[in-house]
C-alpha cells in the first residue's frame, strides 16, 4: 500500500531501524523492490531519479509504482521517492502526482541559493502535507560507477547545518557525510561528523551513496541514527549483471520475460539482504 514517507520515518526512528530508499529504473526493477518487501515484511522507499521520469515519463513510472503498492505489495507500506530533484518544477509535478515525498538536491548550488530553493519546494510541499528532503554538502559520483574515487570526497560543514534546517523547515536532511553515489573502495562514513550532526539538529538524517560500503559501517550509522538509506548503484548493476549473465548461459534465449525473470530475483534477493542490515525486516 502506498503511504507517506514521513509516516515510514517516524516509525522507524521510535522502533530504531532505518528505512531503505531504492532507486529503480523500470517495472522489473520496481517490482524486485517490491517483492522484496513483501517477503521480508518491511517497510520500503521506492525511488525514481529525474533520468529515469524523462525516460519513461512521469506519469507511467509513478502508476506503475502505485499499481506495485495497491497490488502485489498491498500487505507492506511503500513510499514513491523522488530521488535528487534539481528544480522546483521537477519537484512541484512529483507532489502534483501524488509521490509520498520528494528532494531537493540544491547542493551544487551557492548556500543561499540551496537554501531558496528548498525552501520553495519544501512551502509547496508542506502545503501537500508532504516531507521534503534537501541536501547539504555535494554528494558526488554517479549511480553505476565504480572503482577509485578520483579528487575528493567533500563533507558537509556542520556549520552550515543549523542554518540550512531552520531556513528551509526541511523534513529530511543529506548531508555529506564521505560516501559517493556509486560503489568506490575509498569511501567511509565519517562519523565523528555524523555524531557532531546529532547533537546540531533533530532533522532525521539520510544517508546516500551506500552502495560502496560494507554491511557492518551501513549498520553502525543506522544504531547512530541514520533514519533513511539510499541505494542505487547495486540495482542498476545487479540488472545489467543479471541480462548479461543470463545471456552468456542462454545465448540462443528469445523470451523477454526469461530474460526479465532473473533480473527480478536478483534485485529481490539484494533488497532483502539490506532490510536485514538496516534492521527493517519484520517491522510491519
Amino acid at each position: 500500500m502506498l503511504v507517506k514517507t514521513s509516516y515510514l520515518i517516524q516509525k522507524a526512528q521510535k522502533e530504531g531501524y532505518a528505512v531503505g530508499c531504492f532507486v529503480v529504473y523500470n517495472l522489473e526493477t520496481a517490482l524486485g523492490v517490491a517483492l522484496a518487501a513483501v517477503e521480508s515484511r518491511s517497510p520500503v522507499i521506492i525511488a525514481v531519479s529525474e533520468f529515469t521520469i524523462s525516460f519513461l515519463g512521469l506519469e507511467t513510472i509513478s502508476q506503475v509504482i502505485m499499481s506495485l503498492a495497491k497490488h502485489q505489495a498491498v500487505s507492506v507500506p511503500i513510499a514513491l521517492h523522488l530521488d535528487h530533484g534539481r528544480s522546483y518544477e521537477s519537484a512541484k509535478a512529483c507532489l502534483d502526482e501524488g509521490f509520498s515525498s520528494v528532494q531537493i538536491d540544491g547542493s551544487h548550488l551557492p548556500f543561499e541559493e540551496n537554501i531558496a530553493l528548498t525552501q520553495r519546494v519544501v512551502e509547496y510541499g508542506h502545503l501537500k502535507k508532504v516531507w521534503v528532503e534537501g541536501e547539504l554538502g555535494a554528494i558526488y559520483g554517479g549511480h553505476g560507477q565504480t572503482g577509485e574515487y578520483k579528487g575528493e570526497i567533500p563533507l558537509v560543514k556542520p556549520s552550515e547545518v543549523s542554518e540550512f534546517v531552520e531556513q528551509t523547515n526541511v523534513d529530511l536532511l543529506a548531508a555529506a557525510l564521505g560516501t559517493v553515489h556509486g560503489k568506490f573502495s575509498n569511501e567511509r562514513i565519517h562519523f565523528d561528523l555524523l555524531t557532531q550532526l546529532q547533537k546540531i539538529t533533530k532533522t532525521p538524517l539520510v544517508l546516500h551513496g551506500a552502495s560502496g560500503l560494507p554491511d557492518e559501517e551501513i549498520t553502525r550509522a543506522v544504531k547512530a541514527g541514520i533514519a533513511k538509506v539510499n541505494i542505487g548503484t547495486e540495482t542498476k548493476r545487479l540488472f545489467i549483471d543479471s541480462i548479461r549473465e543470463t545471456l552468456q548461459k542462454n545465448p540462443s534465449l528469445e523470451g523477454p520475460r526469461e530474460l526479465m525473470k532473473p533480473t527480478i530475483e536478483a534485485t529481490k534477493n539484494m533488497v532483502m539482504q539490506k532490510f536485514r542490515v538496516l534492521g527493517s525486516a519484520n517491522k510491519i
